[in-house]
């Protein structure tokens, strides 16, 4: 359960603010003076004060970093309030282990990561109330409402398209931005930024700016594309995002990917799951070059087949064009990704090699369907990932119950 559990306290994406002096909210009355009641239970400026540093110094989440805190604070005493109510505590090592896995999110050990805090004006007590709120929460969310979010074998077919029982389709945008040994600073910077983003429009925005893919010139936006067709890898990622929310920065071969959820939806019908995919990739020098741009251009209109590449690679270094055909958990990522959007006999230019020097001309041959008779590997996320999105929407509903039968006084 600690593991199907972890993802309610833990942000992804933590990342600290590089700059040590930030503007705070200011106080009409004293610092420990109430700002605003929960039921009674009081809310201080202080504290106010404390989380909005808090808030500012991480980084994970755009918006008035005030305005986060009195929201976040609120729902605080209310998560308190039943947790209480059930008897649940953290004890001293869980808090402590709890508090150094955030610090290592911002790759810091738990000391650098108090200093860095001290700082900035957040005081120790500030992130062990944070993270006894978050550790206990979580632990209450699993005991109320685990059994009810855990998926039928059923649901988990559905969910990966098995035994004729239809799949889920995920409707995407993506972002790709290359990167290499010069650059890699200043994207891993916009990627985090990217991460951020709160709308999607927002999101389209960056896409049609930074993307190098071919989805740049619709703003990002992918068509619907059923699960099973994604990489591995990715599929139980895209599985745990709600609509609206944006991945991590997800490392490439020579790119980093983002992704926005903008919709799912399950599709009728059986969605095969495939033992194989062929593909072909045939190299040309000058990356994404204009000249090298024009020749890939040149060459897809030629071509109808992977068959057809070889009479374009004729009497060329064999080393230019390579088929392949391979398991998907045995494709690279970034080829696997592209390859998720093509038919058989479409093309793909957004992947490079020999850091951004060779452009890949990237052309789908053909998908062998997976008969199989074996339990999947991937099986046992996809379930994780299905319980995650229902506790998610479990405890969300019921954080708004409480709210709603709350007294809640603003000062």
């Amino acid at each position: 359960m600690q593991q199907i559990l972890k993802s309610w306290f833990f942000a992804p994406g933590l990342v600290l603010a590089s700059a040590l002096c930030l503007p705070l909210p200011a106080a009409a009355q004293g610092l420990f003076s109430p700002a605003i009641t929960v039921n009674e239970d009081v809310i201080t400026y202080y504290e106010l004060e404390q989380r909005s540093r808090f808030i500012r110094l991480l980084g994970t989440s755009p918006g008035d970093p005030a305005e986060q805190a009195r929201e976040e604070l609120i729902k605080d005493r209310l998560k308190k309030s039943a947790v209480g109510e059930a008897g649940i505590s953290a004890s001293d090592e869980d808090v402590t282990n709890g508090m150094t896995e955030l610090a290592g999110r911002a790759n810091l050990s738990l000391e650098e990561f108090t200093k860095v805090l001290g700082q900035n004006g957040v005081s120790p007590e500030t992130l062990r109330d944070y993270t006894i709120v978050g550790l206990t929460w979580r632990d209450y969310v699993g005991s109320r409402f685990l059994s009810r979010a855990r998926p039928s074998d059923a649901e988990i077919d559905r969910a990966m398209g098995r035994a004729g029982s239809g799949g889920m389709q995920v409707l995407l945008s993506e972002v790709i931005i290359p990167i290499n040994e010069q650059n890699a600073q200043q994207v891993e910077q916009l990627a985090e930024q990217i991460s951020q983003l709160d709308s999607y429009s927002a999101f389209s925005s960056a896409a049609t700016q930074y993307s190098a893919s071919d989805s740049r010139n619709t703003q990002g936006q992918l068509p619907w594309i059923a699960l099973t067709k994604l990489p591995p890898q990715l599929q139980n990622v895209v599985l745990a995002l709600k609509p609206g929310e944006i991945t991590a920065p997800l490392p490439l071969q020579g790119a980093v990917a983002l992704f926005q959820m903008r919709g799912i939806r399950e599709a009728s019908g059986a969605a095969p799951r495939y033992a194989a995919i062929e593909y072909a990739s045939y190299f040309i020098a000058g990356g994404r070059s204009p000249e090298a741009q024009a020749t890939a251009q040149k060459i897809t209109a030629q071509i109808d087949t992977c068959d057809d590449l070889y009479g374009i690679a004729k009497e060329q270094d064999p080393a230019v064009l390579e088929r392949q055909s391979l398991a998907p958990s045995e494709i690279p990522q970034d080829v696997a990704l592209e390859l998720a959007k093509l038919d058989p006999g479409e093309t793909s230019t957004t992947l490079t090699r020999n850091n951004g020097q060779t452009l890949i001309l990237l052309m789908m041959c053909g998908r062998t369907a997976d008969l199989g008779t074996g339990e999947d590997d991937g099986r046992e996320g996809v379930a994780n990932a299905l319980t995650q999105q229902r506790l998610g929407a479990f405890a969300d509903s019921f954080i708004e119950q409480l709210r709603a039968d709350a007294t809640i006084v603003i000062k």
